[in-house]
This record gives C-alpha cells, sequence and structure tokens, in this order.
C-alpha cells in the first residue's frame, strides 16, 4: 500500500464493493455487536443512499479499499477493508476528511477500542458519551471533536 492512495468520489457503480468493505471491515472490528443487530444493521447500511453523504473511496485497481463518508462537518462513516488494516488507509482517509472536507467531528462505538485509540492518536476528543447508539441499541457512543 503506497502512503498516497487513489481517493475518488463514491458513484452508484461502487456501490456492491463499498457495502464488501462495510461489511467485512466490521465483522472484523465490532466483535462486540449481536449476530442479531449485525444483521439487522446491515440492512439498514445496504438501503443508505450514499449519495446523500460526501462520500469518498479510496482505490487500489480499480477496487474498493476503504471509505469515509462526513455529512455537516461529522464522519459518519470510515471503513477499510480489514486486509489493509494497519497500512495508512485510515489515517489517509481521515486527513482526506479533515483537510478536504472540513469534518471536526465524529461518534465511535465505545467498544470499539481500536478505533476510539485511533480517533485519540489524531486529535479527537471526547466530549460526550451516551449509553446507547443512535438507534437506541445498547451500544454506548463517545461523542468526538477535533
Amino acid at each position: 500500500m503506497n502512503n498516497n492512495p487513489t481517493i475518488i468520489p463514491y458513484s452508484d457503480i461502487l456501490n456492491q464493493q463499498v457495502l464488501q468493505v462495510w461489511e467485512e471491515s466490521v465483522l472484523a472490528t465490532h466483535h462486540f455487536l449481536s449476530t442479531e443487530d449485525f444483521n439487522e444493521i446491515k440492512g439498514m447500511v445496504s438501503a443508505i443512499n450514499f449519495n446523500e453523504f460526501t462520500v469518498f473511496c479510496s482505490t487500489d485497481n480499480n477496487q474498493v479499499t476503504g471509505f469515509i463518508g462526513v455529512a455537516d462537518k461529522k464522519i459518519e462513516m470510515l471503513f477499510v477493508a480489514p486486509v489493509y488494516f494497519g497500512k495508512g488507509l485510515g489515517k489517509a482517509l481521515l486527513l482526506f476528511a479533515i483537510n478536504q472536507l472540513h469534518a471536526t467531528r465524529v461518534d465511535v462505538n465505545e467498544q470499539n477500542e481500536s478505533a476510539v485509540k485511533f480517533y485519540k492518536k489524531h486529535g479527537f476528543k471526547t466530549n460526550e458519551r451516551t449509553e446507547k447508539d443512535d438507534q437506541g441499541r445498547n451500544y454506548p457512543l463517545l461523542r468526538m471533536k477535533l
């Protein structure tokens, strides 16, 4: 993985690859999710119109390797294919969102310790904690700001 991945705007032709990256990434990082909740969330994610967000995808040989979505200066989604974990791709997408899309906020599942650590390492600080996620499930969120 080079340090300057190709980052392109999302288009519907990439939808299936984006959903595949989402699923692989969540299965590798969100061990705290019950199977039932995972399947419910997967259904919600597959129904998302990614054109309603500012979404950019990292690619390698025309394959989506990760993606980031921002709305109102808030990172709504950042997922990387597990094969690219630890190779700087998440950082590249995060810096793109901060520098190009002016993102300053993110909500993170408290139980996703590697993501919490990742955002803290890049200057985000927790300014609020919720007991439940935005769908009312028992997964506390950390609302973080740069």
